[in-house]
């Protein structure tokens, strides 16, 4: 399996910003997707997560913000990012995993995309 995201680049604070994920080979029905996130000097920290019911989860710092949805037709994965915020600057990474739990925690999944630069500026 292999993710390639596409989407990032660099906005105002309050603007927007759609990060799509494309999956090559097996992404089954059965497997969480998810995106993570790593900002300057922080640790990795999971963004959103969708399971295979149909359940997402989201960080609280971005609920109400950030939407996270596939199409499974076509393999892909996005994160819609509304309001941004210079919080929100860091480099995003698309993640799947058959673990079966969807929790927000790089333990559970284990396919990742190289990522994608997001930079928010004030």
């Amino acid at each position: 399996v292999q993710l390639v995201e596409s989407g990032g680049g660099s906005v105002q604070a309050g603007g927007s910003l759609r990060l799509s994920c494309e999956a090559s080979g097996d992404i089954y029905s059965t497997y969480c997707q998810g995106w993570f996130r790593r900002g300057p000097g922080k640790e990795r920290e999971g963004v959103a997560s969708i399971a295979p019911n149909g359940i997402l989860r989201y960080t609280e710092s971005v609920k109400g913000r950030f939407t996270i949805s596939r199409d499974n037709a076509k393999n892909a994965l996005y994160l819609q990012m509304s309001s941004l915020k210079p919080e929100d600057t860091g480099m995003y990474y698309c993640t799947a995993g058959s673990s079966g739990s969807c929790l927000l925690s790089p333990a559970y999944f284990g396919y990742w995309g190289q990522g994608t630069q997001v930079n928010v500026s004030s």
